[in-house]
């Protein structure tokens, strides 16, 4: 799972970083409010972590706008504040959950945890490209009606494919992806996931770019 963690004071981030890899998430970390807001492919990662006091623009105007734009993550907010008018802004502002600073890993790993299944349970939208069809709740994928039988991997490879058709992916973009941990990663990996994948949906459909990566051609 993906997780932007948008958090000013370095020392912080890095540790919250550490103990969220671990658990997992390949976590993306912003340092200020305007770096946050322009982050690309929001809606591709899990949920976000959301620090109120950033630089450049405070993390209450940061939530507004991606709520605005219709960013539909999850947001857990960090605050040092933990009063209820506090809470009620940021409710009204679109987070779907709080932590109070000091913050307690073990805390926020269990309210990620929770809206990630609640953001799953409430039902993402279909995935189409050509005849290929990915119900992301369901966890399933078919292909001209077919089902198509997938492992876990080949699962999320194809997701990250299908919600960038025609986009050329690098090997990094495709590793950053699928395996959260470095010491998982390897370039032999996802060209060996890639080719499982391939026989399996046939028709030329992922397409080698030279130097530069894969391109799903659906």
């Amino acid at each position: 799972m993906r997780l932007l963690l948008v958090e000013d004071d370095r020392e912080l981030a890095s540790r919250l970083s550490r103990r969220l890899t671990s658990a997992g998430f390949a976590v993306d970390i912003a340092g200020d409010g305007p770096t946050a807001l322009a982050w690309p492919d929001l809606d591709c990662h899990s949920a976000v972590v959301l620090d109120l006091g950033l630089p450049g623009m405070d993390g209450l105007s940061v939530l507004r706008a991606w709520r605005a734009q219709g960013v539909r993550v999850p947001v857990i907010i960090l605050t040092a504040r933990g009063n209820w008018q506090d809470k009620v802004e940021g409710l009204i502002a679109g987070a779907d959950d709080f932590v109070v600073k000091p913050v307690h890993s073990e805390e926020l790993l269990a309210r990620l945890h929770a809206q990630v299944r609640r953001h799953e349970d409430r039902g993402a939208p279909q995935l189409v490209a050509g005849e290929f069809m990915l119900d992301p709740v369901a966890r399933c994928a078919t292909r001209g009606g077919a089902a198509l039988s997938l492992s876990r991997l080949e699962y999320r490879l194809l997701e990250y494919f299908m919600r960038r058709p025609g986009h050329v992916l690098s090997q990094g973009d495709l590793l950053e992806r699928l395996y959260p941990l470095e010491a998982e990663r390897s370039s032999n990996s996802i060209e060996v996931q890639v080719s499982r994948l391939r026989r399996k949906l046939g028709g030329g459909v992922i397409k080698t770019v030279r130097g530069l990566g894969y391109r799903f051609d659906p």
